[in-house]
C-alpha cells in the first residue's frame, strides 16, 4: 500500500489546486519523467528498482559473496561511507533491526561518516578479536572521511588476517572505471560493484550502495525493490496531484514555503525511524538548499523531543511546518500493567496496549501543534517492514525531485558542499594549495 498523505491540518485553502498551480506541477512532472529538467544527467535513480531487479548478474554475484562470507564466519561488517553512501543503509537497518537485539546475521557497524579520533580508536580496539569484513563505498576513493577510515581499518584487517585474508574480507562499491578506489580494486582483486554515474549519492539507496550491505545481513532487498518499483509506477504514471502522493507532498511543501514556512520538521513517534529522518534530511537539504533559498529540513523523535523541542514547536517562530510519519499498525504488543494501589494515578490505562497510548499521544500532538499555528502534514504507512520502507523511500526521492523543479532549482547537484573541502585540504597542507593555505591562516588569525 502506497503512503497516504493527509494535509487537512495545514490551513491551506480547500481549493488549493488552482489551474495555474496544476500547470506548474504538470511541467515539473514532465521535466522529470522526460529527462528535460535541470540535472537530468543524474536521473538514473528513477528506474533503479526495475534495473536492479532485472540484473541477474548482480544477484548471482551477491549470492556468491554471501556464501563466501558465511564460510569465513564474518561476525561484523563495517560499512564505510559518508552522506548517501551510508545513510540509506543505516536508515533501513535501524528501522528493521529489533531494539536491543540483532538479526540472526552479522552486525552492521558504520564508519567514515565523521573524523572522530576517539570513535576510530575505540572501533579498532573493538575489532581486535572479531572476524569482520569491510564494505567501502566511495565513487572516487579520495573523500577524506571514508578514505581515512578505510586506510585505518584495512590495516586492521591485514593485522588480523594477513593480506590474503584481508582481501577476502573487502567489498568495494565505486565508479565502474575510474578513481582511486577503482585502481585499488584492479590491483588487489577485491570483490566490487559499480555505482552508476547517473545516480547521485543521496538517491543511491536502491543501487548496490544500499542493497549489498543490507543483503549481507539478511534483509530481503528483492521485496524492498519490488515495493519501490510499485511506487515508481505510481509516481511516473499518475499525473494528477490528488492521485499521486509524491506530487501532492511536493506541491504542499511548495505552497507552505511560499507562505514563509521555511523549516520543515519531520516527526515520528517511532524511534526506529531516527535514521530515516537523517536520510531524509540529507536528501532534501542537499537538494533544496540552493540560491539562498529552500526549505530547511529538521527532525524530531517524539515523545522524547516533546520534552526538549516541544515548547519551541508549540510557541516559537511561526516559520515551521511539520510532517508526521505515522505507522498505523505500530510494532510491539506490551500492555500497561495494573497496580493495586494506583500510586501514579494511571490505573485508568491498565490493560491498554502501549502502542495505543503512543497513537493517542501522536494524535494529541498533531492537533496541539496545528492549533498552535504549525501546519501539519500526515504521511501514513500500514506497518514498518521492507515493503513499506521501499515505497516510502522512493516516494520521498520522487517528491524531492519534483519539489526542486517547482522551486526552479537543480535538485541533483550540491556545489556548496565543496567549499569546506577546499578549505580543509588547504589547511591540511595538500600539495599545490600553498596560496590558499596562507590565505586561510591569515583569516584564522583575524578571527582570533
Amino acid at each position: 500500500m502506497i503512503p497516504e498523505i493527509n494535509f487537512q491540518l495545514t490551513n491551506i485553502k480547500e481549493h488549493w489546486l488552482t489551474e495555474e498551480f496544476k500547470d506548474q506541477i504538470e511541467l515539473a512532472h514532465n521535466q522529470l519523467i522526460n529527462h528535460t529538467g535541470l540535472g537530468n544527467e543524474f536521473h538514473g535513480w528513477m528506474d533503479l528498482p526495475e534495473r536492479m531487479l532485472n540484473d541477474e548478474s548482480f544477484w548471482t554475484s551477491t549470492e556468491t559473496i554471501q556464501l563466501q562470507w558465511k564460510k569465513l564466519n564474518i561476525q561484523k561488517i563495517v560499512v564505510i561511507g559518508i552522506g548517501g553512501s551510508y545513510l540509506g543503509t543505516k536508515a533501513i537497518y535501524e528501522a528493521l533491526k529489533p531494539p536491543f537485539s540483532d538479526f540472526d546475521a552479522p552486525e552492521l557497524i558504520f564508519a567514515g561518516h565523521h573524523m572522530s579520533a576517539a570513535y576510530l580508536d575505540n572501533l579498532v580496539k573493538h575489532l581486535n578479536n572479531i572476524n569482520f569484513g569491510i564494505v567501502i563505498i566511495s565513487k572516487s576513493g579520495t573523500t577524506l572521511e571514508p578514505a581515512m577510515a578505510f586506510r585505518i581499518l584495512k590495516e586492521k584487517l591485514i593485522s588480523n588476517f594477513g593480506v590474503e585474508g584481508a582481501d577476502q574480507r573487502i567489498i568495494a562499491i565505486t565508479d565502474a572505471s575510474k578513481g582511486a578506489l577503482r585502481k585499488m580494486v584492479n590491483t588487489s582483486g577485491w570483490t566490487s560493484f559499480s555505482i552508476d554515474d547517473s545516480v547521485g549519492g543521496r538517491y543511491s539507496v536502491f543501487s548496490p550502495v544500499g542493497i549489498v550491505p543490507l543483503l549481507l545481513v539478511g534483509i530481503d532487498m528483492k521485496s524492498m525493490l519490488t515495493a519501490a518499483l510499485q511506487m515508481q509506477s505510481v509516481c511516473i504514471k499518475k499525473t494528477n496531484a490528488t492521485e499521486n502522493p509524491a506530487l501532492m507532498y511536493a506541491a504542499i511543501r511548495t505552497l507552505l514555503f511560499k507562505e514563509n514556512k521555511t523549516t520543515e520538521i519531520l516527526s515520528t513517534f517511532q524511534p526506529e525511524l531516527q535514521y530515516l529522518i537523517e536520510w531524509w534530511k540529507q536528501l532534501f537539504g542537499e537538494s533544496d538548499g540552493k540560491n539562498l533559498s529552500g526549505i530547511f529540513p529538521a527532525g524530531a523523535i517524539f515523545s522524547t523531543d516533546l520534552h526538549s523541542m516541544g515548547q519551541y514547536i508549540q510557541e516559537g517562530l511561526r516559520v515551521i511546518f511539520e510532517t508526521f510519519m505515522i505507522i498505523k499498525n505500530k510494532p510491539g504488543d506490551m500492555s500497561f500493567p495494573s497496580s493495586d494501589h494506583d500510586e501514579d494515578g494511571l490505573e485508568y490505562l491498565a490493560g491498554r496496549k502501549v502502542k495505543e497510548i503512543n497513537s493517542m499521544a501522536e494524535q494529541a500532538t498533531m492537533i496541539a501543534h496545528h492549533e498552535g499555528g504549525v501546519p501539519v502534514i500526515g504521511i501514513s504507512i500500514d506497518s514498518l517492514n521492507v515493503k513499506s520502507l521501499g515505497e516510502l523511500m522512493y516516494f520521498f526521492e520522487f517528491a524531492c525531485a519534483i519539489g526542486g523543479y517547482l522551486l526552479g532549482i537543480n535538485p541533483f547537484d550540491q556545489p556548496g558542499v565543496e567549499a569546506y573541502k577546499k578549505n580543509m585540504f588547504a589547511l591540511l597542507g595538500k600539495p599545490g594549495m600553498e596560496k590558499e593555505t596562507a590565505s586561510l591562516h591569515e583569516k584564522i588569525k583575524s578571527m582570533n
